[in-house]
């Protein structure tokens, strides 16, 4: 498949099912609002019925009705979800709801609600609150309470976390069919490797398959591919391994002693394989973090450690100690001595703008404030109301000991203010950005930084593309005033109008990023761009069976091309007719490529998807940029023929005319209609051809297609009822020379086609 249309079949797929309900979730999941859900059960014996399904390990689920704040839902799914917060001698169990488990519903944009009964938290924070400090550094769910009752009967306080699903997923990464992977064993071994990602089970995927729970159509073969190149090849694993996050992970565990995690039993995430093919870890289940569940398999606690220890716990443990049991995804990137830097700067954040500042205890107060007296009514809780008061600050006791947050944050907090690599790091400041000497190249990145061996720039021209890497330098020659100065910079010659970055620097002791949260958040610079670089290429204002969009149905459609060397983002640019207009969302334009915008009035189905449809019977669309203040590209067209396209011959820059459509192609692939023979042919293209070969007839009917080697051996035969366009798989085809046959039941026309791979 050529570039071109892998990238507009990649728009397309993350089109598919695209509705942005973050909004309304977040509203679900606002975390200083309660929310109230009651459970209306048929049958009596509802608690009995719920603990057998659960011993038997049964997934089928009690049919219920359900409130959410007042609005009402029929049949309902509800079974118990978890490992060890459930048991069937406890009133309290935590509750997972599918909502469209018989009907098509939903609240708020949310199907599934996974309600935790707050085992093992004394304090009713824990969950909470470390959703919201590690959404400010990566992908985590949206969390708060939920007021539960049952047969409108008072069944305690719950937290309400959202699911790590496709819905999230796309949410984050912007598509939902990639490989997914829930990193949980189906069987917990208290004395084994569990979900560690280590390569012990052997090279054989089907040995990992009681490890992880997939959750995606397919991806056995990515997860084992990723595996492999952790444990024989970690040099190599960016390719395949988000590092940064991997990092921010492991640096949030460490931070608030999370260790039901990948630390303590190779559990309790989940990953994603995005459209980089990078694997992307995400947390789960923090019921017991702040020091609630104390064990790991490094050598000095594999039986477990006290509070006094978690205190002064190591954050390095998997790199200057004894990994009992393989953790590669922690010792294998600590041994890179840059990675290394790089976590403990993210640790460095984490602490300072959550402990340090004492930001924590201000939203732990507010938050036991706000549930105050739901705790104080919820008579199922495992642990008296004086516990809930008391352990924000002091240790409570039960089965085993649950630190106070602020006793043991406190002291760690001092503990890692003095660890190897927190302190001494470079400083970052004074960034900016100018146009190159003599306009080339198109524009320099400054920054003054002191106290660094090592400076690199982290940049990308779109929004979920990867980050490539610069080195930034302090020698004049890159638009720094003079060598050795402090003053480092960067050359970017492909830029437009449009990049997002971060800055890295280290010395031989400790690093820094510039923004502290990157790369979850980076700086951004926006400039103007020039008329004419983003062209309206091609319109089709009357589409009956030309091409159909991502959902089977023959919109309008106009192409935008992209005339220049670099990639554009369009995010903000207003597309617009005489009556109405559209603000594209967050999509960019690869160099020389195309994108197409379904002119529909359905931005629901997706970001391709216009505000506003065409008139066939003519009218003016306009490009503007984000201030509406001056124009990028404009056409205007009269009525218009069904199927037939208008558009720039010579493609990107001459004039409009009828043409054959070439939809995502170089419109001069197609002869004008008016160039068209009174005789009957067809055109193929691209030719030569990767996997898909496009057919464009010059005038609908029934024909058949065969396909056919030098030899004259028929390989493949197709047909084409009433259409003009066809597109053809011939990605089983090995690389060679075809002839393509077309008879339209009187004549046969032949053309030679080249398959390469």
């Amino acid at each position: 498949m050529s570039q071109i249309m892998k990238r507009i079949c990649c728009f397309f797929l993350c089109a598919i099912s695209f509705i942005n309900r973050s909004d309304a979730q977040a509203v679900f999941y606002d975390t200083d609002v309660i929310q109230e859900i009651r459970i209306y059960f048929n049958e009596p014996n509802w608690d009995h019925l719920l603990d057998s399904l659960y011993v038997e390990g049964d997934e089928n689920r009690l049919l219920a009705n359900l409130e959410i704040n007042g609005e009402s839902f029929d049949s309902v799914g509800i079974r118990y979800k978890g490992f060890s917060s459930v048991s069937v001698d406890r009133n309290k169990n935590p509750f997972n709801i599918k909502l469209d488990y018989v009907n098509n519903q939903n609240y708020d944009g949310v199907d599934k609600i996974k309600l935790s009964n707050v085992i093992q938290d004394p304090s009713f924070l824990r969950e909470v609150l470390s959703y919201e400090i590690a959404r400010k550094y990566m992908p985590a769910s949206l969390a708060n309470y939920a007021e539960v009752f049952i047969n409108d009967i008072y069944w305690g306080l719950y937290t309400n976390v959202e699911s790590v699903n496709k819905d999230f997923v796309e949410k984050h990464f912007n598509s939902r069919d990639n490989s997914f992977f829930k990193c949980n064993p189906e069987s917990l071994d208290f004395d084994g490797e569990n979900a560690n990602l280590g390569n012990s089970p052997g090279a054989d995927s089907t040995l990992y398959f009681d490890l992880y729970d997939k959750r995606s159509e397919y991806g056995w073969s990515d997860l084992y591919g990723f595996i492999e190149l952790l444990n024989e090849a970690p040099e190599d694993v960016a390719s395949l391994l988000n590092i940064d996050r991997a990092l921010w992970m492991h640096a949030f565990n460490y931070s608030l002693i999370n260790f039901d995690s990948y630390v303590g039993y190779a559990q309790n995430y989940y990953l994603y394989q995005d459209d980089n093919d990078q694997f992307n870890p995400i947390l789960w289940d923090l019921n017991m973090s702040f020091a609630s569940y104390r064990f790991t398999d490094a050598s000095e606690f594999f039986d477990g450690f006290t509070i006094g220890q978690a205190k002064t716990m190591d954050p390095l443990m998997h790199y200057n100690s004894v990994s009992v049991y393989p953790r590669p995804l922690m010792r294998n990137l600590f041994n890179n001595d840059t990675y290394r830097r790089m976590y403990i700067a993210h640790l460095r954040t984490i602490m300072e703008e959550n402990f340090v500042n004492n930001e924590y205890k201000t939203r732990g107060l507010a938050l036991q404030n706000l549930i105050d007296n739901a705790v104080q009514a919820d008579t199922n809780k495992f642990y008296t109301y004086q516990d809930f008061i008391d352990n924000l600050n002091v240790t409570t006791s039960d089965l085993i000991d649950y630190p106070g947050l602020t006793d043991l944050m406190d002291e760690r907090k001092v503990f890692l203010q003095t660890y190897p690599g927190y302190q001494g790091a470079p400083e970052i400041s004074n960034l900016n950005y100018f146009p190159g000497a003599n306009n080339e190249p198109d524009i320099s990145i400054v920054a003054t930084v002191t106290n660094a061996t090592n400076v690199i720039l982290k940049y990308r021209y779109a929004s979920g593309d990867l980050f490539q890497t610069l080195e930034m330098l302090d020698d004049g020659n890159n638009s720094d005033t003079a060598p050795n100065d402090g003053i480092y910079g960067v050359n970017l010659s492909d830029f437009t109008n449009y990049v997002e970055y971060y800055i890295y620097a280290e010395n031989e002791d400790a690093g820094r990023f510039s923004p502290e949260r990157a790369a979850y958040e980076f700086h951004q610079i926006e400039v103007p761009l020039e008329s004419f670089t983003v062209r309206i290429n091609e319109v089709m204002a009357s589409n009956d069976n030309t091409i159909a969009d991502e959902f089977g149905e023959y919109d309008d459609w106009i192409e935008l091309y992209n005339t220049t060397n670099a990639t554009i983002s369009l995010q903000g640019f207003i597309l617009s007719d005489t009556t109405n207009q559209w603000v594209l969302p967050d999509i960019s334009i690869a160099p020389n490529e195309y994108i197409l915008i379904w002119m529909d009035d359905d931005t629901e189905q997706g970001d391709l998807h216009a505000s506003f449809k065409l008139s066939a019977s003519g009218e003016t669309l306009r490009l503007m940029d984000p201030s509406n203040s001056y124009l990028i590209d404009e056409v205007g067209f009269a009525n218009q023929t069904t199927d037939i396209a208008y558009a720039r011959i010579p493609n990107g820059d001459g004039p409009f005319q009828e043409n054959f459509s070439t939809p995502g192609w170089n419109n001069e692939q197609m002869v004008a209609v008016n160039e068209i023979e009174n005789e009957w042919s067809f055109e193929l293209f691209p030719n030569p051809v990767n996997n898909h070969l496009n057919i464009r007839l010059t005038e609908s009917g029934n024909f058949n297609i065969s396909i056919s080697d030098v030899n004259g051996k028929m390989l493949a035969s197709f047909e084409i009822k009433n259409r003009i366009t066809s597109n053809l798989d011939l990605s089983s085809f090995s690389p060679g020379i075809y002839i393509v046959q077309i008879n339209n039941g009187q004549n046969v026309v032949s053309k030679k086609i080249i398959v390469q791979k």
